[in-house]
């Protein structure tokens, strides 16, 4: 039972027959239960536009609406505020509904018969993933989580950048470290890579090899750190609990002559001009601020030329939704594959990019640049072994993308309830440590349960289908860390108000019952940001 939306439809439905075409109706909490279980403004969004006085309004708003079985009074408040009071005998009903669900409750359809493409997590095969992949990677699962929850049939996709320079610059610096250990002196590219994964790339194949090496060409270097790198990438992410259902080389675009089709095509739709010995794409035509390069004067592909083609390669495949989630340096490069996308005759609002912004490591108030264990950047395995995993997914899923980060080290350790991850977990544990060893009984009617501590819990719970959906259509994870925390938070005030493990047994096997369904809501929230719920702390 999602009582918000039922409310909403109700005011939708009595906008309908007053001939008022409006859908953002807002529904929120009132901080003071006097003013209702649910108020609504939308008497004082419609005045302006109507021409009335807000209370008319909301009268004429009420006066359509026929009560459901679950509310129990409607009333203005105030300048116009429409005031929802429920049943609390209807409230009882949603512990059934949850124990009967189980894993399912929450799920939503209104994705049902879409497909989504998520791309994320693309971290270029050089090197590791570090602390703004990591965010990245846990925004990209979590969306995907929340998405197919949500009903959306989602495929999870990692472009492997295996083609064009970055590559060969990778396999030129392993090669010359590898050089350096056979006595010889190092050479390394202009843009070489110097992390320390590449030197125990080169140290593994000396080990092997010895200096019978030395006459390979950059192929071979270039092929062996790039299959031990993705390895890295993909056990690292295996770690983080973040996984692909397709990995799509970039290489292999280019071997398959998708860039030239696409190419071809733009070409045909006079898309294309040259200039400066260079092939350029007319972008500026779909509100690019100029033109960009698709093949240097120099006959090499731009890095653009083969992400038209990929990004082609993805629409044709079927999706009704192309997602990006890219980091925040790629800011100005979404205009122009919108551009790209538009002038090959495609709905530039299929694609939706979402922009990560940086994260900073923090102790206190000094910034963690560097890895103790490596000497280099903080990695995701650096804050997997020293925060801890779970930690981990919920620091980064508990911020808006859009905004910078700072996340907090110490915080993030911490044992104690200022530690939001901490205070959530706890809670899922209480309820564990209740229910071991406890024989419970269903029952049909709820008899002894009348606090408002504990219709607090159930109407949160009411909840939770209508926060999946509005975190899936604003692909805003961090909707669910903040319902979870406010659900443990409501978990915490009734334990500390109310006793649970009473003598009489009835009233102890229904409040056992309660507290059940609010382990299954906590469960399910927390698995849609990829944190696991403890048994014990």
């Amino acid at each position: 039972m999602n009582i918000k939306e039922e409310i909403r439809l109700l005011i939708k439905e009595s906008l309908i027959k007053l001939n008022i075409n409006d859908n953002n109706i807002i529904l929120e909490v009132p901080n003071d239960k006097k003013n209702g279980d649910y108020s609504s403004n939308i008497a004082m969004q419609l005045a302006s536009s109507l021409k009335k006085n807000p209370r008319e309004i909301a009268l004429s708003i009420i006066s359509n609406i026929n009560k459901t079985n679950n509310i129990d009074k409607i009333e203005i408040a105030g300048p116009g505020f429409i005031n929802f009071y429920l049943k609390k005998e209807s409230l009882l009903n949603i512990i059934n509904e949850v124990l009967e669900q189980g894993d399912n409750y929450g799920r939503s359809n209104i994705g049902l018969g879409k497909k989504i493409n998520v791309e994320f997590a693309s971290v270029n095969p050089t090197g590791v993933i570090h602390l703004g992949h990591a965010r990245c990677s846990a925004y990209g699962d979590s969306l995907c989580r929340i998405l197919s929850f949500a009903g959306y049939n989602v495929t999870r996709e990692y472009y492997i950048n295996d083609g064009g320079n970055q590559i060969d610059n990778m396999g030129l610096s392993i090669k010359e470290r590898y050089r350096g250990l056979c006595g010889m002196k190092e050479n390394m590219p202009k843009d070489g890579y110097y992390g320390n994964e590449i030197k125990d790339i080169a140290l593994s194949i000396y080990n092997k090899y010895q200096d019978s090496y030395l006459n390979k060409d950059n192929d071979y270097f270039k092929n062996y750190g790039l299959e031990i790198l993705l390895e890295g990438i993909k056990n690292d992410l295996l770690k983080y609990r973040v996984s692909f259902d397709i990995w799509t080389s970039e290489k292999k675009i280019r071997e398959a002559g998708l860039i030239e089709q696409s190419l071809s095509k733009l070409k045909e739709l006079d898309l294309t001009y040259v200039k400066d010995d260079a092939l350029w794409i007319k972008t500026s035509n779909y509100g690019d601020e100029k033109d960009r390069v698709l093949i240097k004067n120099n006959g090499e592909y731009a890095y653009f030329a083969p992400d038209i083609a990929y990004h082609l390669d993805k629409l044709n495949r079927g999706y009704d939704n192309l997602i990006n989630v890219f980091g925040a340096d790629h800011h100005g490069y979404v205009p122009r594959l919108k551009a790209a996308i538009e002038g090959l005759g495609y709905d530039k609002n299929k694609l939706d990019v979402k922009i990560v912004q940086m994260v900073r490591l923090m102790r206190g108030s000094e910034e963690v640049r560097m890895s103790k264990r490596t000497g280099n950047v903080i990695t995701v395995n650096d804050l997997i072994d020293e925060v801890g995993l779970n930690e981990t997914r919920y620091f980064f899923a508990m911020r808006n993308i859009e905004s910078q980060m700072d996340f907090d080290y110490d915080l993030a350790i911490k044992k104690s309830h200022d530690n939001p991850v901490y205070y959530v977990s706890y809670a899922h544990a209480r309820i564990c440590s209740l229910l071991e060893d406890q024989n419970i009984v269903n029952v049909d009617e709820y008899r002894t349960i009348n606090s408002d501590y504990a219709y607090d819990i159930l109407s949160k719970i009411s909840e939770f289908k209508s926060v999946v959906e509005e975190a899936s259509n604003k692909k805003l994870p961090h909707l669910i860390t903040n319902y979870v925390y406010d659900l443990a938070n409501l978990l915490h005030i009734y334990y500390n108000h109310e006793r649970i493990l009473a003598e009489d047994e009835i009233y102890k096997n229904e409040r056992l019952l309660l507290i059940s369904a609010v382990k299954i809501v906590l469960n399910n929230a927390l698995k849609l940001i990829g944190v696991e719920a403890p048994r014990k702390m």
